[in-house]
């Protein structure tokens, strides 16, 4: 029980950034919790119990998006190019956190999620390829998409034209 009440909070703040209703924000961290009590003993101590815990609750979450989600953007490993990170990119000094966090719940699913953890849970592309079950490529190809589509939503919120 201390250990939940100690990391409650923070990992329903974590689940609250992947699962668009609060009830399944809190269905996939309890569920997070389930699976980490259970799988207790295979944790090593090679990284904090607070980034283990973590890493377990973005995957519930993935998990339950993964399941529920019907319709998905299926794109072919063929198409993909190869994407530099672009390490100096900015968003408008008057953008709010507010106004960023709702033009990144509007990317397609995939963008959406490799967008999240890079640049909200500071994942790199080999980590998000295993959590994902995706490739590099496919990692930065979505990130790359993904950050086109926020610049060109948060232009046109600079500009005042709206979403």
């Amino acid at each position: 029980m201390a250990l939940y009440k100690q990391y409650c909070d923070g990992m329903f703040i974590v689940a609250q950034r992947y699962m668009k209703e609060t009830a399944a924000a809190e269905d996939a961290m309890q569920e997070a919790f389930i699976k980490a009590f259970q799988k207790l003993n295979q944790f090593k101590g090679d990284v904090t119990f607070g980034a283990w815990l973590k890493r377990i609750v973005i995957n519930t979450c993935l998990d339950s998006i993964k399941s529920n989600k019907i319709d998905t953007e299926d794109i072919s490993e063929s198409v993909f190019e190869i994407v530099q990170d672009d390490d100096d990119w900015k968003v408008p000094d008057e953008t709010t956190i507010s106004e960023i966090n709702m033009a990144i719940e509007k990317l397609p699913d995939n963008y959406r999620s490799v967008v999240k953890l890079f640049l909200l849970e500071g994942y790199d592309h080999n980590e998000i390829s295993g959590i994902l079950s995706i490739s590099e490529s496919v990692s930065r190809t979505n990130l790359h998409r993904g950050k086109t589509m926020l610049k060109q939503t948060l232009k046109h919120l600079q500009y005042g034209t709206g979403y």
